[in-house]
């Protein structure tokens, strides 16, 4: 209710451990221990790793990395068409903010380099704001470090292979190929009325990547990609990716020729800017455990097996998507779990099959910004310059059609294959 009423997701969860410790009789002992033992918790790791991934993402900025990156995409696809723009805007939104495990932050650095290449083809401010937010997003789902993806594999036990193959790929192109075509619809409403102003255009004809800059971004690329390998082929858990982007920030801040007491100070701000988040992580597993102590989840269980009497699969699989995409607005990691400590014993029960309901995850933590206007939409339409909130909508409408269509059918069908 109080995120409904537009406070802050920490409020609101303090409220309700406040709420929560009075009702199940916790004194401030016990609930000392039970903040303890959230330090330790899977959502606190994740929430560090986000961390020092906004970390490694400041000295990515700082060293030139991310701006090489960008360019080396640009001039590679020579992009001079709608079509090229639309394509490489996804491409770099997906590779940056899959890379930082950030939307906000990620799309944040790369908007002001590409916009004026999109400007000079002609796409306009809502269009780019549509296409930076659900290319983002599939991003957070695809990149093997990000904490959507992390949480996913932990909670659904599965291999990084399997989770992409049965779950991440199909759910990522779909919603691409959505945004693909909704693009285009909002491009033909807009491009009449909207533009940008070329006033500060980067000139990429002139523009020219340093010695350093090369070397740094090739060693980033190279280390990113043997780190990410080892851990896949020696079936790594969760807690290495904190390792790996400790190796990665001093990777960047060698072969970026970042001074050390410089570094130190990108890496501190990265991690400052996410402490909020690490907050939420923290409390919403208090909170969680106090749910599980008092029996909730299994309250909700009952009364849902009880309302669908023999619930099936396929209807476990769609209440849950619906469930979370439409009544729970969280962080995505938190969101992941809660969704999953509710229906978990439903899921046991019917017999749905762990990889259907990895898109369950999926649809119930992404789509909702999709649906109504979230902070993550607020925050693409002002990175991408444009207030056209209620076209932003249209469009995100459209992207996500072809995604919950098949959804729904694969919800009975794919019980088949399992």
């Amino acid at each position: 209710m109080l995120i409904f009423l537009n406070q802050s997701n920490l409020f609101a969860t303090i409220i309700g451990i406040t709420i929560g410790a009075v009702l199940i009789g916790h004194d401030l002992g016990t609930l000392a221990g039970d903040f303890a033992a959230s330090l330790g918790s899977f959502v606190a790791t994740i929430g560090f790793i986000i961390m020092l991934g906004a970390a490694l993402g400041r000295l990515m900025n700082a060293s030139g990395i991310t701006e090489t990156l960008v360019y080396w995409i640009v001039s590679g696809l020579k992009v001079d068409s709608k079509n090229k723009g639309r394509f490489a805007l996804m491409l770099i939104s997906i590779i940056i903010c899959g890379l930082l495990g950030t939307l906000g932050g990620g799309n944040a650095i790369i908007a002001p380099i590409v916009i004026p290449v999109l400007a000079s083809i002609g796409l306009t401010p809502t269009t780019t704001a549509l296409i930076l937010k659900n290319a983002g997003e599939v991003g957070l789902i695809w990149g093997p470090l990000t904490g959507v993806t992390l949480a996913m594999l932990e909670l659904t036990d599965m291999t990084y292979g399997e989770y992409m193959f049965f779950a991440g790929l199909p759910f990522g192109l779909l919603w691409l190929a959505g945004t693909w075509i909704a693009s285009i619809y909002v491009q033909k409403k807009t491009e009449t009325h909207e533009q940008y102003d070329l006033t500060q255009a980067i000139d990429f004809d002139s523009y020219v990547v340093s010695s350093r800059e090369r070397n740094a971004t090739l060693a980033f690329i190279i280390s990113f990609l043997a780190l990410v390998i080892f851990g896949v082929v020696t079936g790594q858990g969760t807690s290495y990716a904190i390792i790996v982007m400790i190796i990665l920030m001093v990777i960047v801040a060698l072969f970026g020729r970042i001074h050390p007491k410089v570094a130190e100070k990108k890496i501190v701000e990265g991690v400052a800017s996410m402490a909020d988040l690490f907050l939420i992580f923290i409390t919403i597993d208090v909170l969680l455990e106090m749910v599980t102590v008092a029996g909730g989840f299994e309250a909700l269980s009952e009364l849902l097996q009880t309302t669908f009497t023999n619930i099936s699969a396929p209807a476990v699989m769609l209440i849950s998507a619906v469930v979370g995409g439409l009544g729970v607005e969280a962080a995505a990691v938190a969101e992941l779990q809660i969704i999953t400590d509710m229906f978990k014993p439903m899921i046991e029960s019917s017999g749905l099959p762990l990889q259907m309901f990895a898109l369950s995850l999926l649809s119930a933590t992404r789509l909702t910004g999709s649906i109504y206007p979230t902070s993550n939409m607020i925050g693409q339409l002002g990175i991408a310059q444009s207030s056209n909130t209620k076209l932003m909508l249209q469009g995100n409408w459209l992207s996500i059609g072809p995604l919950v269509i098949c959804i729904i059918i694969w919800a009975f069908v794919g019980v088949n294959f399992f």
